[in-house]
């Protein structure tokens, strides 16, 4: 079986204009334009199939959607060492946000205590989309009890990047914190805890989200840091 071809088949040009458009820092000849539903559906068909081990082992892949593919079936995977071992060869090779995001196993929720180390790896990885998935995982799986704990939201606070896509994650990360964790997350605002342009960021998303109770968002407001070149970016 040709990946590439059963790729191309399902091709929409359409959507390839759309999908250049949100990951701009992909080159569009890199972008066959495929929506997530079918592809998400030849993964399905592909797992277990003798070609989709030579699929995972050809890294790097030309295509982007070659590259969603891949996490696809990462998806699947069933056994959670297993799936640790595959994500630790994909991750470095992601190039985008949109990539980084769409993957989460749900293996990885069934496994929180041993999850816990590799978390703790990505996210002091250098690689942007490996710190951002990290990121993601534990926004995920950790900001709800019984697993949550303020050293999660010390974690992500002590990373400092000046990577846009790290930046935005660890807005999102506290954003959501506050709609889940509000008295213990608040103080990290309160206190000056990241650094200015995350801070307002996450105020900012915080603003915007159904999470929060609208009474507070006032108050979020006051603890925006003013007159800062960071605000700009």
């Amino acid at each position: 079986m040709d990946i590439q071809k059963e790729l191309f088949a399902l091709q929409d040009e359409k959507y390839r204009e759309f999908t250049a458009k949100l990951v701009p820092n992909v080159n569009k000849e890199k972008i066959i334009g495929i929506r997530t539903i079918p592809l998400r559906m030849l993964a399905k068909r592909l797992y277990n199939k003798n070609e989709t081990e030579c699929f995972l082992n050809s890294l790097p892949h030309t295509y982007f959607e070659e590259n969603n593919l891949h996490a696809f079936l990462i998806e699947q995977i069933k056994d959670f060492e297993r799936c640790i071992e595959e994500l630790d060869r994909f991750l470095p090779y992601v190039d985008n946000w949109a990539t980084c995001d769409i993957c989460s196993p749900k293996i990885l929720g069934r496994n929180i205590p041993n999850l816990v180390p590799v978390l703790r790896k990505w996210i002091a990885s250098e690689k942007t989309y490996t710190c951002r998935f990290g990121m993601s995982i534990l926004m995920k799986y950790f900001l709800n009890e019984p697993y949550f704990n303020k050293e999660w939201l010390n974690l992500v606070a002590d990373i400092h990047s000046k990577e846009y896509y790290i930046r935005m994650m660890q807005a999102w990360f506290f954003a959501t914190s506050l709609g889940k964790q509000y008295e213990k997350t608040i103080v990290f605002l309160e206190e000056k805890r990241l650094d200015d342009w995350v801070h307002n960021k996450t105020i900012q998303k915080a603003i915007e989200s159904n999470r929060i109770n609208p009474e507070m968002k006032p108050y979020l407001k006051t603890l925006k840091i003013k007159n800062k070149q960071d605000d700009k970016l």
